[in-house]
């Protein structure tokens, strides 16, 4: 396994984790100067981390560079950036001037996100997800090294969740950023592209709350996925049954892809990602509110984790 600040004997372009367990944290409905006290105790606790989505709300580049400029040591990523929000061109150069300031510091994570998205929300066509994807990194690719010159390209991770897709992240960028998947499918990622890639994988865990409550989080949570094929073809690849894909999923579901239970059963689910394969695991904090504050979770969770 590779050492927390990446280096390896293999020649995949380095990123230094402070330590190897991040978060994701979705901060789009925070005031910016608020994110970053956020992001800058997540730094304090001693997370190597933080993964921010694009979905509708904030430009993912735009928050990166903040939080980068606002933290020492802190990796940011993006858990996705949307390709359907930007040319690739424009997602080159802007992850290129980013990983000239902040070297090593930042990882692009791309997706091709979802057609009830691309299509009704922001009218646009969401033709075949592979063949589009593998479009994009190759137009990417073909920016001329002027652009920022001598920063070298962005680390650049995929969302991939079928065995097309992760073969992709490998040939075509830098590796996965597994999302909703259990263990065993990150050893699956692992196994196809080998140990010279990066696998950043995501774990949901509930902290506090009766076991009741945290069931509901993680139904809550599952709910908006569960009407999206991609998920639901990847849960029926993980041994799920159509049985398992009623909106917000069955409690066999929940149970399975969400940390549940006490606090050491919650590190425990992230730790087993890392024992499958991963490099590196960012956790997602579930409550009420998907975009609440996480920190007091995370304070009870970095006490319990060698982050190390």
């Amino acid at each position: 396994m590779p050492r927390v600040d990446g280096m390896t004997d293999s020649n995949r372009p380095p990123i230094d984790f402070p330590s190897r367990i991040g978060v994701w944290w979705a901060s789009e409905t925070w005031a910016m100067p608020n994110a970053i006290e956020v992001a800058q105790e997540i730094e304090s606790l001693g997370f190597g981390s933080l993964f921010i989505p694009e979905v509708t709300g904030k430009e993912c580049l735009t928050q990166s560079l903040a939080f980068l400029s606002a933290t020492e040591r802190l990796v940011i990523g993006t858990g996705i950036a949307n390709i359907h929000v930007r040319i690739p061109s424009a997602a080159e150069t802007g992850a290129r001037t980013i990983s000239s300031l902040f070297p090593r510091r930042f990882m692009l994570g791309l997706g091709v996100s979802h057609a009830p998205l691309v299509e009704h929300g922001m009218g646009k066509t969401y033709a075949k997800p592979l063949a589009t994807m593998r479009d994009y990194l190759e137009k990417m690719a073909a920016v001329p090294d002027v652009i920022e010159p001598g920063s070298g390209r962005p680390v650049r991770l995929l969302a991939a969740l079928g065995p097309k897709m992760i073969e992709l992240s490998g040939t075509h960028a830098d590796g996965a950023h597994p999302y909703l998947v259990l263990p065993e499918q990150t050893r699956v990622t692992r196994d196809i592209l080998g140990p010279d890639k990066w696998i950043v994988s995501e774990q949901a865990v509930t902290v506090g709350g009766s076991p009741e409550e945290q069931l509901q989080w993680a139904h809550q949570h599952l709910n908006v996925y569960s009407g999206l094929p991609n998920y639901r073809n990847s849960w029926l690849r993980q041994g799920f049954e159509e049985s398992d894909l009623v909106h917000g999923g069955s409690d066999k579901l929940a149970k399975a892809i969400v940390g549940m239970g006490s606090v050491p059963a919650a590190a425990a689910s992230v730790k087993a990602h890392l024992d499958a394969g991963a490099d590196h695991v960012v956790l997602q904090v579930l409550g009420d509110d998907p975009m609440a504050d996480p920190r007091p979770a995370l304070r009870e969770l970095a006490s319990e984790m060698d982050l190390v």
